[in-house]
């Protein structure tokens, strides 16, 4: 039996469809994301899910139970006990504290525990914020306690409705690591999302428009952009420790889905050494060879079109890395003269072309 299956459910307000004959299946441990334009559903989707709503026609189950027929009090003890909500409007107590915010779900649930709940705030940077009141902290801080208090009860369901939103890079890093933690302990996501870096990273991904679904599956050309940007991360992280292959304890920033390891590890690009991962033969020359496209396209951008914005060298490079050809590649470094570093100083991997010995 699948953890969710919703079988031909519809939500209509009057005559409006936010959804339409919508069904499908999630087994438990996937990572689903949401995606679409505003108004296409995803919100309604994901009430439904969680309880929230009920469908117009239709039926959502959890565990085979059909949602719709539990009254109030049994669906607020299913969302207890199962589900954990991270709302955009953050929905916090305003007269409660951060940690007491926390603990107000561990109370519901069972016993509160400060302790936990500091080590839980802690998780997502709030620490020196967790005596503060909704209205003393950032909308973004408000965002990570809202996150705080979905994950302190490990739900065995996350439903989210874009939790990086209010986010910067680092902090959005910082929660999709959360997220991605509670994944690869069998932990099953819902995650509604605008960006398609983190909709990537999901198992699958359910495209909505005009209240309709699509579900989809990453492409290969989709996964293997993105075992790029793993390998790539592995080489950077390896340049900043000015150490070797092995990188002990390292999982990629907005990109640690294990899952993604796992199957770079079946395609012989990595290898696992206990908990952590190390590029093999073959990982090595792939990523010196995307680490060498990128940083020569930086180059072609900042020194022959005379783009010196760094954000838009840095987003037309990422384009550019994944469809370079290896003639290309080597045509480029020789109208370039065989740079030696990228605009930002960081060292070019050597080709062929570049006539001493080969790549280093």
């Amino acid at each position: 039996m699948s953890l969710i299956e919703v079988r031909s459910a519809a939500k209509r307000y009057g005559d409006l469809a936010a959804l339409r004959d919508v069904s499908f299946d999630i087994e438990r441990g996937e990572w689903i994301s949401v995606m679409g334009p505003s108004g296409s559903g995803k919100t309604t989707l994901v009430n439904l899910l969680a309880g929230l709503d009920t469908p117009t026609e239709g039926e959502v189950r959890f565990e085979g139970r059909d949602l719709a027929r539990m009254g109030a009090a049994e669906l607020a003890l299913h969302r207890r006990e199962n589900v954990g909500l991270v709302f955009q409007q953050y929905h916090l107590v305003p007269y409660l504290t951060s940690l007491e915010n926390v603990m107000l779900a561990q109370y519901l649930h069972s016993l509160p525990d400060e302790g936990e709940a500091r080590r839980a705030l802690a998780e997502v940077g709030l620490e020196a914020r967790a005596g503060h009141l909704p209205g003393e902290i950032s909308g973004g801080e408000q965002q990570r306690v809202c996150v705080a208090r979905a994950l302190i009860n490990h739900p065995r369901l996350i439903l989210a409705d874009e939790p990086t939103g209010n986010l910067d890079a680092a902090n959005a890093a910082q929660v999709l690591g959360l997220f991605t933690r509670l994944h690869n302990a069998g932990g099953t996501i819902v995650m509604v999302t605008h960006d398609p870096e983190i909709g990537r990273l999901a198992n699958r991904r359910f495209e909505l428009r005009h209240g309709e679904l699509h579900a989809e599956r990453r492409s290969t050309r989709e996964e293997e952009e993105l075992f790029d940007d793993v390998l790539q991360q592995f080489w950077e992280r390896r340049e900043a420790e000015g150490g070797g292959n092995e990188c002990a304890d390292f999982t990629p920033p907005m990109l640690d889905n294990r899952s993604v390891l796992l199957s770079m590890r079946a395609r012989g690009i990595l290898r696992e050494e206990g908990e952590a991962f190390a590029l093999t033969e073959g990982g090595e020359r792939r990523a010196r060879d995307i680490v060498r496209r990128h940083r020569l396209a930086e180059c072609l951008f900042r020194e022959t079109l005379s783009i010196r914005n760094n954000e838009q060298i840095e987003a037309n490079a990422c384009v550019l890395e994944h469809v370079l050809s290896p003639e290309v590649t080597e045509s480029i470094c020789r109208f370039l003269r065989h740079p030696a570093a990228c605009p930002h100083g960081r060292p070019i991997p050597r080709g062929a072309c570049c006539g001493d010995g080969g790549p280093i």
